[in-house]
């Protein structure tokens, strides 16, 4: 932890987008260079309030706030942010059933991820960061094809037939939420590479002005030739953001300058440099990407300002 800590209460981290987005990924990496001992991870779907077989009988999918305790988990945010623990509710994302509760003691770092993290004021109230995972629209639904076929029971019918059913609930309740991120990560296949679905990704940060961004003009004189790329632009929304653009093919040695620079800036957890950026693909190879692990380091930045009492709220 930062010796100089300012802020008392638990630090806390919002990643949320749609299913299949990448969440789980992205904070385990996180976790990862916090340390382990200092970030506990809350998975927000774990609030549904019908199992899978009754959200089908009563036509309500997971991404509808109706289909969840909404109430109950925002009230857990808010334990959690004053260093109270909280009994979870339990739900096995394997075979759709509902398990049961479990204890979840504070640590000094918490993230937060699921679809419905920021779906009401008070919640968003609570977050110190906010992240929000919008990838290319195939390549989610690869990821989820891939995932649910193979590690929760699904036959790609079913998946297919799960991703038309929720579009509206996609659009009206989750991708919504995307106005209140600080970050927004998104990862695209490169060019017309229809069969990359990991290590070359490349990856776009929007960078609104909600924080103040660290300053990487150090390692982004050479431009975008080398795989890196600073520019102002505007949002979907039409208000000014900076985005930075990480390549998929990005030289080793600029990726490492730049991580190199991030750990810099955060040198408590200079210790966890291995690993980050890791992830598994669909072959259960454990591979890394260097667009995922800047990703990492810049929301970890971030996280251990707000500890420092930068970003006090």
């Amino acid at each position: 932890m930062p010796m100089n800590r300012r802020i008392n209460r638990p630090i806390i981290l919002g990643v949320v987008g749609d299913s299949a987005t990448g969440k789980t990924t992205l904070a385990a990496g996180i976790g990862h260079i916090l340390g382990s001992d200092r970030v506990v991870t809350v998975c927000t779907d774990d609030y549904h309030k019908y199992t899978r077989a009754e959200r089908a009988d009563n036509g309500l999918s997971a991404l509808d706030p109706a289909a969840n305790y909404v109430d109950i988990l925002e009230q857990h945010i808010r334990l959690l942010r004053d260093g109270q623990p909280i009994l979870k509710p339990g739900y096995n994302h394997e075979d759709g059933t509902l398990g049961w509760p479990e204890r979840v003691e504070p640590r000094e770092y918490i993230i937060l991820e699921g679809v419905l993290g920021y779906s009401t004021r008070a919640m968003r109230d609570c977050y110190d960061v906010k992240v929000y995972l919008e990838p290319e629209e195939a390549l989610r639904v690869a990821w989820k094809i891939q995932r649910d076929c193979t590690k929760r029971g699904y036959t790609l019918a079913e998946v297919t037939r799960s991703l038309e059913k929720r579009k509206y609930d996609a659009v009206n309740f989750v991708q919504v939420q995307r106005t209140f991120a600080d970050v927004v990560v998104r990862f695209c296949r490169p060019g017309n590479d229809t069969e990359e679905k990991g290590a070359r990704l490349q990856c776009w940060l929007t960078l609104r002005p909600t924080l103040p961004h660290p300053d990487l003009t150090p390692i982004l004189d050479a431009g975008a030739r080398n795989g890196l790329q600073l520019a102002l632009s505007r949002d979907i929304d039409g208000k000014p953001v900076d985005v930075l653009e990480i390549a998929g093919d990005i030289d080793s040695a600029r990726a490492g300058a730049m991580e190199g620079l991030l750990w810099s800036l955060i040198p408590e957890a200079g210790h966890m440099r291995a690993n980050v950026g890791q992830f598994t693909d669909d072959k259960d190879a454990l591979i890394t990407s260097h667009p995922l692990a800047l990703s990492q380091l810049l929301i970890t930045y971030h996280l251990v300002k707000a500890a420092l009492g930068h970003y006090a709220i």
